[in-house]
């Protein structure tokens, strides 16, 4: 059985669909600030092993980093429910890019805004990370 991760290209696509959306983040003034690092690189590394893993590829991340546990990893940020709908417009642009058939995008959307909607912590647009 073809895992999706294969289906869709692989490290390649989610490599491109997470390149895409760190140039967003790069410059938004909503999200910047939730990415502590000078360098963007480690999370989009982190990011991309992250999802790779969670469509069927190698296991990097978790044999790096653990137990994914999203909500704990994200617990000391304030994701508000503006921070939310800019990371979904940034990962939209990444889908984009990635040229992913009608019901691949759709699946992989789907997956992003259940994510996004989840890591909700805060109502409180004024929270500060």
């Amino acid at each position: 059985m073809t895992s999706f991760y294969d289906e869709i290209g692989g490290m390649t696509t989610i490599a491109t669909i997470v390149a895409r959306f760190y140039e967003g983040v790069a410059d938004d003034e909503v999200l910047r600030p939730l990415y502590p690092e000078e360098d963007l690189g480690p999370a989009q590394e982190r990011l991309t092993l992250f999802l790779a893993q969670y469509w069927g590829g190698p296991t990097t991340y978790s044999d790096r980093r653990g137990h994914p546990r999203l909500r704990m990893r994200h617990a000391p940020y304030a994701v508000t429910p503006l921070a939310r709908d800019r990371w979904l417009l940034h990962f939209r642009a990444g889908l984009d890019a990635a040229g992913l058939t009608p019901e691949q995008d759709q699946r992989f959307w789907e997956y992003a805004h259940h994510a996004a909607m989840f890591m909700v912590n805060t109502m409180d647009e004024s929270a500060q990370a």
